[in-house]
């Protein structure tokens, strides 16, 4: 099955090499204007943090018809990738447990012949170039959107052990003024990333310190549109204590981020080595309860009356999952892992949901 990400090459490879495609470009067909926060969009399609490397990347996906791109996580210093392996592939062909915290994965050696039924898991330990690199990328990823289209920057703080609170929430304002000089549109704060082996994986988890972010963040970004990116959330009073933080500060939230979750060779190895037992699983696994956590997200922000969208995200491939999401309030829906094999989905689904 071919992808526009090689899992066998490293990122750096990727980076430098991607994506990875030799068919034709999908026909885009034309749709009517929607509206994303503020911004027009030609449809309510992307894809999130993650596959969309720098504007090599960007400038591919927008051509084959995705609207809302979200450049991957940043930081304010350099951090290299995990090593290889970053992404495998999960032996199952149903839903993840979310309240089964303590149960393993099994990695799945064979490469599955259907991408709306992978689910993977991934360890990447967000990585990042320096300033000096990402910036001016930013700057031509932003070039190279058309009209209709709009870049999201995805950032990540990175405070040293042991620093106080203080500094990381510093660290999240000053990249949401740096990716605004850069050129994003929008800005979003990674709270939750479900492949790191440090606390960045569930600063979401904390109402009151999600709420701080959300407020450096707002000041950094001016007046962009911030977004804040989420986890799975295990009880639905955390949700709302969160929206409730966020509230006036952030434009919406971004969920779900995935979760984690141990991932085992079939004698019990972990797949990716000593220190990186806990990795981020994704895909078709991971689409029930997030579809879940999305609609206690929005009925919440319904009845409380605050100023908050949800974009979601998590197990989409298909045009039904999609609708599960639009049909549940999402502002908008992103494709994480699919769009990898399959770079046409969004000209495909605009063409028969050009409502989207």
């Amino acid at each position: 099955m071919a992808a526009t990400y090689q899992i066998n090459r490293s990122f750096d490879w990727n980076y430098e090499n991607g994506p990875v495609f030799g068919g034709p470009m999908p026909e885009v067909p034309e749709t009517p204007t929607k509206d994303f926060f503020g911004l027009a969009v030609n449809s309510r399609l992307g894809i999130p943090a993650g596959l969309l490397l720098n504007a090599s990347w960007i400038d591919f996906y927008a051509r084959a018809g995705f609207d809302i791109l979200t450049y991957k996580t940043v930081r304010s210093a350099f951090r290299p990738c995990y090593d290889l392996p970053n992404w495998v592939f999960v032996d199952r062909d149903d839903q993840v447990d979310p309240q089964r915290l303590d149960e393993a994965q099994h990695r799945l050696t064979a490469t599955p012949p259907d991408y709306t039924k992978i689910t993977s898991s991934v360890s990447f330990g967000m990585p990042s170039k320096a300033p000096t690199d990402w910036m001016p990328d930013v700057e031509r990823a932003r070039k190279a959107l058309g009209a209709g289209q709009v870049l999201i920057v995805s950032v990540v703080a990175s405070p040293a052990p042991g620093s106080p609170v203080s500094e990381m929430i510093s660290d999240f304002g000053a990249l949401a003024a740096m990716a605004r000089e850069a050129g994003a549109q929008i800005v979003e704060a990674n709270l939750s990333c479900p492949n790191v082996c440090t606390a960045e994986g569930d600063i979401f988890l904390d109402a009151e310190l999600s709420g701080a972010i959300a407020t450096a963040m707002r000041k950094g970004a001016g007046d962009l549109p911030v977004l804040l990116k989420l986890g799975h959330f295990s009880n639905n009073e955390t949700i709302l204590q969160v929206l409730r933080a966020i509230n006036g500060q952030a434009s919406g939230v971004v969920m779900v981020n995935g979760i984690s979750r141990r991932v085992i060779e079939a004698d019990g190895a972990s797949v990716f080595g000593k220190g990186r037992e806990v990795s981020g699983i994704l895909g078709r696994g991971i689409h029930q309860f997030s579809l879940d956590n999305v609609k206690t997200a929005v009925e919440a922000i319904a009845t409380e009356k605050l100023d908050l969208g949800v974009v979601a995200v998590g197990g989409v491939s298909t045009a039904e999952d999609a609708a599960h999401y639009f049909n549940a309030g999402a502002r908008a829906v992103m494709l994480g892992s699919a769009p990898m094999f399959d770079p046409s989905l969004a000209a495909r689904f605009k063409r028969a949901h050009p409502e989207w």
